[in-house]
């Protein structure tokens, strides 16, 4: 196929048909996308972030379950929320919603709004969740940046990684979302991003973007952000052994909030080392963090007692 080659940051209508129609067949299934209502996007959008989707996608229907409305979750105490987004990881994304949830019923009358900016304004919602909850949920014309569309745009529309600053990049995002389908403009680039555009080893020969993306055309689809491809400096490809996950803080911390979850309502929970590869001061610096970001309560007299905070 002959295909003449678009200026960079041009709308290309073909590649742009192409990943819809690719999405439409064969796009991800997941049970979120299939739902409109602006509250249950906005949930699904907060748990995907940094997490997998179909992983989010198993929590979601939980979640909803128990927090069908903005003004149940804001209604719910912190320990309530955090019970009910375990296996999430990042637990303070679920007290963000949470906040959220709060300014929804008290500013907005318990309706997510519809206006970008004001969606922009609510707790833990930065520009991504914003406009992926106004293309998916409201049908606004606006393109939502993530890792996953970002490498795709770079790419397909700029010829390489890094093409774009970030302002141009928002720039030539919205103006690829189509004006009919900006929800499932949304998904499909995505899905794009997450199967085919990885950031190392990209599958271009199987893409439904490869005949009109410039990167696959040029092959500079890594190519490095210089133009030169990617250098290797002092060091380059010598990795240290990372260390095993029960050794990591991250891992400890989960281990922590899965044990105050367990424990009764209101309870606290003696928590003693060892607790993996960690002892009594790493689990005293881990309490310590929870506590500073509103995850945990300690107690007041026996600093071996937690519990989620109530308040």
């Amino acid at each position: 196929m002959s295909v003449s080659k678009p200026p960079a940051g041009a709308v290309a209508p073909e590649l742009r048909d192409a990943i819809l129609a690719w999405f439409e067949a064969t796009g991800r299934q997941l049970a979120f996308r299939a739902t409109t209502d602006p509250w249950a996007i906005l949930v699904s959008e907060a748990m995907a972030q940094q997490t997998q989707a179909a992983r989010a996608a198993e929590a979601w229907g939980r979640f909803l379950a128990e927090f069908p409305t903005a003004e149940a979750l804001a209604a719910a105490t912190p320990a309530a929320v955090l019970r009910a987004w375990r296996g999430l990881g990042y637990n303070r994304r679920a007290l963000a919603l949470r906040r959220a949830a709060i300014a929804i019923v008290y500013q907005h009358g318990g309706r997510v709004p519809p206006d970008l900016e004001a969606l922009r304004r609510l707790p833990g919602v930065g520009p991504y969740t914003a406009r992926a909850v106004a293309a998916l949920a409201f049908g606004q014309r606006v393109g939502a940046v993530d890792t996953n569309v970002r490498r795709v745009l770079n790419r397909a529309v700029g010829g390489g990684p890094g093409a774009f600053a970030e302002a141009q990049l928002q720039v030539v995002a919205d103006a690829w979302v189509p004006a009919d389908r900006p929800g499932h403009w949304t998904h499909a680039v995505m899905d794009v991003g997450a199967t085919f555009c990885r950031p190392r080893a990209p599958r271009c020969g199987a893409c439904p973007a490869r005949a009109w993306c410039r990167a696959a055309i040029d092959g500079t689809a890594e190519v490095g952000a210089d133009g030169h491809g990617a250098r290797r400096g002092r060091g380059a490809g010598v990795h240290e052994p990372a260390a095993p996950f029960r050794s990591s803080s991250r891992w400890l911390r989960g281990r922590i909030l899965d044990t105050l979850r367990d424990a009764p309502a209101d309870a606290w929970a003696r928590i003693d080392p060892p607790l993996g590869d960690h002892d009594r001061p790493a689990l005293e610096a881990a309490l310590a963090g929870l506590a500073r970001e509103g995850l945990a309560e300690r107690h007041p007299s026996d600093p071996r007692l937690a519990r989620l905070p109530r308040a």
